[in-house]
């Protein structure tokens, strides 16, 4: 880790395709946010670079800002299925901030001989525009663990049966 990036490792029982479909997708995104701020999105998952979808936010789940609820764009700058995504996040502020948010998805196999994944998450803010530098990071490296966390859980209940109607 650099002083402008930070990651967090964990290894799950999944492929990393069960994994890489959680993480295309913007209810996957939704699925696994342990800030609280993803309220929901729209959109289509996504399967190549510059693909886009959209997720309304609550910035008051974090305490810092006064943002209340906006939207952003959820600009995908990394796509290698099944090992590799990256996005970066158009919103309404200018300068755009400039910090990417990533997976890498590393092939394992468990002790029973069954799939695993090394799954790293990392968000990355070399490339942020300096007046947006006293507010990074966004979120620690505990809440980068503790949505590898929720997003392990996601997998094993087999996503994308999750659903919010009856």
């Amino acid at each position: 880790m650099s002083d402008a990036r930070i990651e967090a490792t964990r290894t799950m029982a999944a492929t990393p395709a069960a994994i890489f479909e959680v993480l295309r997708d913007p209810e996957g995104h939704v699925a696994i946010d342990s800030s609280g701020m993803l309220q929901s999105a729209e959109g289509a998952p996504v399967s190549a670079v510059e693909e886009s979808f959209v997720v309304h936010m609550d910035r008051e789940a974090l305490g810092d800002v006064p943002l209340g609820h906006y939207d952003v764009e959820v600009v995908f700058t990394k796509v290698a299925e099944p090992t590799e995504i990256e996005w970066t996040i158009h919103g309404t502020i200018t300068p755009p901030l400039g910090h990417v948010f990533g997976y890498l998805l590393e092939p394992l196999e468990n002790a029973d001989g069954g799939p695993a994944t090394k799954v790293t998450s990392y968000c990355d803010w070399s490339d942020v525009h300096p007046d947006w530098l006293p507010i990074f990071p966004v979120i620690d490296q505990k809440a980068l663990r503790a949505t590898l966390g929720v997003l392990e859980r996601t997998v094993k209940r087999g996503y994308p049966r999750i659903s919010l109607g009856g």
